[in-house]
């Protein structure tokens, strides 16, 4: 199964200085996951499919049904992530030189192995979080099948409790196995030094050192160097290395900028969705309001000590894809200079699952923000917003009132 926003491990290994969240049962009446028809895009994709509104084609070549899906979900090549630690529901078919591809957009993630035989699908429902699906690549006509036992990897402590995408960072061996010291779930607060083991990453990001194109040996040196000892080349890969058949994937590319927007978007995410489901459950939605708010603001953003350089289109199309106010502002506005985006305001605020919180709780979020935002700079938790910051968020907010309104 995908593991990703969100979104690696298939195995239960987290940092014990992270803070995690007591499981909510899907079965709950107040949730019903299993039995609540899904209201995701995919979905009603599927339908489409299956009532022949709309023809799914597989291509000649190797890749199947992988372009025209994408295609016709909305879903760019240019967002091709690869990871290939081995943790999947087709574990067996990754590995470092056949890495497993995943493209997405805000709703959705696909995930693709060479030669493996599914086609790994994540949307997001706005209120019941991530529903998933695999697709036979096999079959023709195509055959999508929901899955749930998938929620033994993605409903737990690394996606806050609710059925979740995340993203994590393990000490990977020249196969592609994790080892289980060092495996974290990561996201816009973690440490560049604790990012991305397991994946492939092409940037140009300077001489900040993460965990990326590198593989351990011999898990009992971790805690005496906590240092690769056989390195794939760490920082400023431009390119994918030569083991990789290229020609296999879409995109020439895993990159950095596409990875930086993975890891916030899985974070917020599972925020709302534990948001919709502790509202239902009639639960003290204090603590939650506040961390979203933060995810929200950017609070603890592990800021940038050099400038950041994707390798693809990934940071053009997604930018452009953004709303625009009459300024021509975009919450999708790169700065990848100090932080990655212009605007500390994430762009989920515009998402489908924010839309559909109930009015009570985006109220108060809307209160809650613009009072932060309408502080002077002082010594409190958002210090980090200056005074140019907090007059354009204020105009931001404004713009998006509808936001806020009823649903």
């Amino acid at each position: 199964m995908v593991k990703f926003f969100l979104m690696v491990l298939a195995v239960p290994l987290f940092s014990q200085e992270l803070v995690y969240l007591d499981n909510i049962s899907p079965d709950h009446p107040q949730i019903r996951y299993k039995e609540t028809g899904p209201k995701d895009p995919v979905s009603s994709f599927i339908e489409r499919v299956q009532s022949r509104q709309i023809s799914l084609r597989a291509g000649s070549d190797s890749f199947g049904y992988l372009p025209d899906l994408l295609n016709k979900l909305g879903v760019s090549t240019d967002s091709q992530v690869l990871v290939f630690s081995r943790t999947s529901l087709q574990a067996h078919k990754i590995s470092p030189s056949n890495p497993r591809a995943i493209y997405f957009n805000e709703n959705i993630a696909v995930g693709w192995i060479p030669g493996a035989q599914f086609i790994e699908v994540i949307a997001q429902d706005p209120e019941q979080g991530a529903i998933f699906y695999t697709l036979d690549a096999q079959k023709n006509p195509p055959v999508f099948q929901r899955q749930f036992h998938c929620l033994s990897c993605h409903q737990g402590p690394a996606t806050l409790g609710v059925p979740g995408p995340f993203v994590g960072s393990v000490f990977p061996a020249a196969s592609g196995k994790p080892f289980k010291e060092g495996a974290i779930i990561t996201d816009h607060r973690t440490s560049f030094s604790d990012r991305w083991g397991g994946w492939y990453v092409t940037a140009k990001n300077g001489q900040q050192k993460d965990r990326s194109n590198a593989f351990w040996l011999d898990s009992s040196d971790l805690s005496a160097t906590g240092q690769p000892l056989n390195s794939l080349g760490t920082v400023n890969q431009p390119q994918l290395p030569r083991q990789i058949k290229r020609d296999q994937y879409l995109s020439p590319s895993s990159d950095i900028v596409a990875l930086l927007i993975l890891e916030h978007q899985t974070r917020v995410a599972n925020l709302l969705t534990r948001l919709h489901w502790e509202t239902r459950l009639g639960q003290n939605t204090e603590a939650r309001i506040q961390e979203t708010i933060d995810a929200l603001l950017f609070h603890d953003e592990a800021h940038l000590v050099e400038p950041i350089e994707g390798t693809s289109s990934f940071a053009q199309t997604f930018s452009h894809s953004g709303f625009r106010d009459q300024k021509g502002r975009s919450l999708k506005d790169f700065d990848l200079n100090q932080r990655v985006f212009r605007y500390p305001l994430s762009y989920m605020l515009e998402s489908r699952q924010f839309a559909t919180l109930p009015f009570p709780v985006k109220n108060i979020i809307h209160q809650k923000l613009m009072g932060i935002v309408a502080r002077p700079d002082g010594n409190d938790r958002f210090q980090q917003l200056k005074s140019e910051d907090r007059k354009v968020l204020q105009e931001l907010l404004q713009e998006r009132s509808k936001i806020f309104q009823k649903n």
